[in-house]
């Protein structure tokens, strides 16, 4: 039986018309043979010096045949193979991206042959017609698949790595001026259902899913902090889960005001349900995020202000400034 050739190994040769060829060894197929890669100069100095820069390029990778299969087959294989490990609204946007914006400009190309070259100006496309923040997250699933390639031994390194990835260009962040604060404040505090929700919000800036999820556990009266650990979500179909915080940061500990402790210290005296902000007609789900967000918007609007999101709604002259403790 013939030595099996290490990857990383090259051959070149003189063809018949003139051109020289190298060929370099990237991996093996299932009966040991040697799968190569290709590569053409018109001189040989020039092909050595391109034929270096591949061997570089290739050491250590020991590709298998499946590595000349298309990306779109790959992204197949790949949602496929995370299915049963995403959250269905996690599941959902990949898939938006992957149909939407990878598979159309880039599926149709060898997984081993796609570039950094290739990557760029699929983002530059992107970004004529796409804000940051969705360029980014495209990135983001195109960049997890291609290193699940890479780990499986379908292409020598991963192209989303050799180029700049795409930045946020973030809008100037709106908050609301002391005097607005004051008419918020006012307006929050003549409604029964909401007030106690807006106003935890307001001093602890937590995201909408995690308010959401607060239980009662997760309340120490005595220390006067909270433990935030759950996210609520809704999953396709319409119904809501808990699930862990999207991240290890994501789960911490923040120390509350005396205020808000005082405020959740007597809610928690009358609560009838395991969730500190329970739905007001199904008390034994949680409060919906995107009804929280519709309440704000509502809000907003009867008290005159600015149409500002979600997550700009903590304001920093309501509380002291927050200490958190990140748990591993």
């Amino acid at each position: 039986m013939a030595k099996r050739r290490p990857s990383g190994d090259g051959m070149v040769r003189k063809r018949d018309d003139g051109r020289w060829e190298g060929r370099i060894v990237v991996g093996h197929k299932k009966n040991g043979d040697s799968i190569f890669h290709y590569v053409y100069a018109p001189t040989q100095k020039e092909l050595s010096a391109k034929l270096r820069q591949h061997i570089d390029s290739y050491q250590g990778a020991d590709l298998t045949e499946q590595s000349r299969m298309m990306l779109s087959e790959w992204l197949d294989q790949w949602l496929r193979s995370t299915a049963d490990t995403l959250r269905p609204n996690t599941l959902r946007n990949y898939r938006s991206y992957i149909e939407n914006h990878i598979r159309p400009n880039l599926g149709d190309k060898q997984l081993a042959r796609i570039t950094p070259k290739d990557v760029q100006r699929f983002y530059e496309k992107l970004s004529d017609c796409l804000a940051s923040s969705t360029v980014r997250r495209i990135h983001t699933t195109l960049h997890g698949t291609l290193k699940a390639a890479q780990q499986a031994h379908l292409i020598a390194s991963n192209p989303t790595e050799q180029i700049t990835a795409p930045r946020f260009s973030y809008g100037a962040k709106q908050i609301l001026t002391d005097e607005q604060l004051d008419v918020f404040m006012k307006v929050i505090a003549e409604d029964e259902i909401w007030h106690d929700f807006f106003y935890t919000e307001l001093t602890t800036g937590l995201r909408r899913g995690e308010i959401c999820g607060l239980k009662w556990e997760d309340f120490d009266e005595v220390a006067g902090t909270l433990k935030v650990c759950r996210t609520v979500y809704r999953e396709t179909g319409g119904g809501l889960t808990a699930g862990d915080t999207k991240t290890n940061a994501g789960t911490r500990k923040i120390v509350l005001p005396a205020s808000t402790t005082a405020l959740l210290s007597k809610k928690k005296a009358s609560a009838l349900t395991e969730w500190i902000f329970p739905n007001p007609l199904k008390p034994e789900q949680p409060t919906n995020p995107g009804s929280a967000y519709r309440q704000l918007k509502v809000l907003l609007k009867q008290a005159g202000l600015p149409n500002i999101r979600f997550h700009d709604l903590r304001h920093p002259n309501v509380k002291p400034k927050t200490k958190i403790f990140f748990q591993l």
